[in-house]
């Protein structure tokens, strides 16, 4: 097992909770709807908690966190704000937008999973974030596909 090898999965697995952090930070300012806020600013509590719970494992694997975001991030939320505006703040656009980060999360997550230099512990600690990550997805998901059969 490579310590450095593992820092660097956690950390990629930190700058996709910074990513949603910001990208959901990003979509509580398109929207104008209040069931979406709330969801979006609890899907940014669940980013929080697991960024929390990965600077904790990398700083005891003697690593130094990320605190950025990914480049492909910035754009991601450059074309969120973009598409917002030329759709005027539509509901379904901004779900499809959301939908995509949380595509991105959940395969970040899974590719961590099959990192063989994570150790059982850590294994574990992606695993448990993974199922967090997944429900968000699966709610992101649900409420843009109500938004289709309407």
């Amino acid at each position: 097992m490579n310590n450095d090898n593992s820092i660097d999965a956690l950390n990629s697995l930190v700058t996709i909770n910074n990513d949603r952090i910001q990208g959901y930070e990003t979509a509580i300012d398109e929207t104008e709807d209040q069931d979406l806020k709330t969801s979006f600013a609890k899907f940014i509590q669940t980013s929080q908690a697991c960024k929390s719970d990965l600077v904790s494992a990398i700083t005891k694997l003697g690593g130094t966190p990320d605190d950025g975001t990914r480049l492909d991030g910035k754009i991601y939320r450059a074309w969120m704000d973009f598409k917002a505006m030329v759709t005027g703040k539509d509901r379904k656009a901004i779900l499809n937008s959301c939908e995509y980060g949380e595509d991105v999360a959940v395969n970040a997550y899974e590719r961590a999973m099959k990192d063989e230099d994570l150790s059982a512990e850590h294994r574990t600690l992606v695993s448990a974030q993974y199922t967090k990550i997944k429900a968000d997805h699966d709610t992101v998901k649900s409420m843009r596909d109500a938004e289709i059969e309407v």
